[in-house]
C-alpha cells in the first residue's frame, strides 16, 4: 500500500455518521459507522487510485466539510471548538458525496468495488466491503438515515455525474 488516505477516511466517515447518525444503540452505531468507513474508503480510493494522488492529498489537505455542512444545515458546528473543528478540515466533500451514492445504490456500489479489483489499493490486502453490497436487514435498520436516498441527496448529487464518469467501462482507475 501507498500514502495513507486513512485521515480523509476516518473525518470522511465521521462527518457522514454525524449528520447521519443511527437511531439504535452502541450496536446500531458501530454497523452504521461500518457501512460509513466502507463506503468512504471506496470512494477514496477511487478518487485517489495513483500513489501519487494519494500523496498529493496528504500534502495539500481534501478541502473540509464548510460546504457540506451548509447543505445539511449543520454549519458553524464546533467553531468555537478547535478540537472539534479540527477533523473536519479532513472531510473531502467529493468523497463524502461519492460514498452517499454508494451507500444509496446497491449496484452502482457493487461497480465501484469491481472497478478496485485491479487497483493498487487492492494489492496484497485483503478488503471486504460486504456491509456495503450486500447489507443484511440489521445493517439497512442500523443506518436508515445514512441509506436514504431523499435524506442523502442533498450530498450524493454534488458529485454524481463524475463518480459515474470514473466508473465508464475501459477507464483505467490511474486516469
Amino acid at each position: 500500500m501507498h500514502a495513507d488516505l486513512s485521515p480523509v477516511i476516518a473525518a470522511t466517515a465521521q462527518w457522514l455518521t454525524c449528520s447521519y447518525p443511527s437511531g439504535g444503540g452502541a450496536l446500531d452505531s458501530a454497523l452504521c459507522e461500518v457501512q460509513a468507513r466502507q463506503a468512504v474508503t471506496v470512494a477514496a480510493w477511487l478518487r485517489y487510485p495513483t500513489p501519487m494522488d494519494a500523496a498529493l492529498v496528504g500534502v495539500a489537505g481534501p478541502g473540509g466539510s464548510a460546504r457540506l455542512d451548509w447543505i445539511t444545515g449543520a454549519e458553524g458546528a464546533a467553531a468555537d471548538d478547535a478540537d472539534g473543528y479540527a477533523w473536519r478540515t479532513w472531510v473531502d466533500e467529493i468523497v463524502a458525496s461519492w460514498a452517499a451514492c454508494l451507500l444509496t445504490d446497491p449496484v452502482l456500489a457493487e461497480q465501484a468495488v469491481s472497478a478496485l479489483a485491479d487497483s493498487s489499493h487492492m494489492a496484497g490486502a485483503r478488503a471486504e466491503f460486504r456491509r456495503l453490497v450486500a447489507p443484511d436487514d440489521r445493517d439497512r435498520r442500523a443506518a436508515a438515515l445514512l441509506r436514504h436516498p431523499d435524506f442523502l441527496a442533498p450530498i450524493a448529487e454534488l458529485h454524481h455525474a463524475d463518480l459515474l464518469d470514473r466508473l465508464k467501462p475501459g477507464r483505467a482507475l490511474s486516469a
